[in-house]
């Protein structure tokens, strides 16, 4: 019997525009320090993908905030404390919800692999009403290792039970990460790519996600 195909998403500028909510988040956390300007929605979105460590980190060099490991430590612990309730700005880009399910009523099998912290991530999903979209959902901070090693994709598949995959994101990232795991990777080119678009390597290219459940299929050979 032929294993039914995997897809697995990543989730912020992806499946969701949520730079609103994690730029509130970030000015909070700068606002309880004294710290000013707040985060622009600029700098937020080319300090999203990596994780909250990398994003802390962004956000302190971007306000001259030194490197004191001690700051760092109570800045991170501050950020992941408000990331779950993180959610009433986001949204939803248009038409995912309807290709999801077409994906699940093809037989898909259907996964998360993101940098968000995996509390967060879920709460996200909860509150959007995606969470029984997915059979998996692996966060920042599921695996020792996080995005752009391939190894959370890779266990993300593994544990989807295997067989054919594709990785769908919108950054260099994803498509690094995608690469590293020896999965095609599918390019949501309306997210948060950190340069040229169109120097990010594809399997495939989208822009709506009412074309996604019939490319997934034509990829897939499905």
């Amino acid at each position: 019997m032929t294993a039914a195909p995997i897809v697995v998403f990543d989730l912020d500028g992806t499946l969701v525009d949520s730079a609103p909510d994690i730029r509130a988040v970030a000015n909070a956390v700068l606002d309880h320090q004294g710290v000013t300007p707040p985060l622009t929605i600029e700098e937020t979105h080319g300090f999203i993908g990596r994780g909250t460590p990398h994003f802390v980190k962004c956000m302190m060099d971007a306000r001259d905030m030194g490197n004191d490991p001690a700051l760092y430590e109570a800045l991170h612990v501050d950020f992941l404390s408000r990331y779950p309730d993180a959610t009433q700005l986001t949204v939803v880009f248009d038409g995912v919800e309807t290709a999801l399910h077409d994906l699940r009523q093809g037989g898909a099998r259907l996964g998360l692999c993101t940098n968000k912290p995996e509390a967060a991530a879920r709460a996200l999903l909860e509150a959007r009403g995606l969470s029984d979209a997915f059979d998996l959902v692996l966060g920042g901070d599921s695996l020792a290792q996080r995005k752009p090693d391939p190894e959370p994709l890779r266990t993300a598949v593994a544990r989807l039970g295997g067989g054919p995959a594709l990785y769908v994101g919108d950054s260099e990232i994803d498509a690094e990460t995608a690469q590293g795991a020896g999965i095609p990777f599918v390019f949501h080119t309306g997210g948060y790519p950190l340069g040229d678009p169109a120097r990010i390597e594809a399997a495939a290219r989208f822009d709506e996600f009412a074309s996604l459940p019939a490319l997934l299929r034509d990829l897939l050979g499905a």
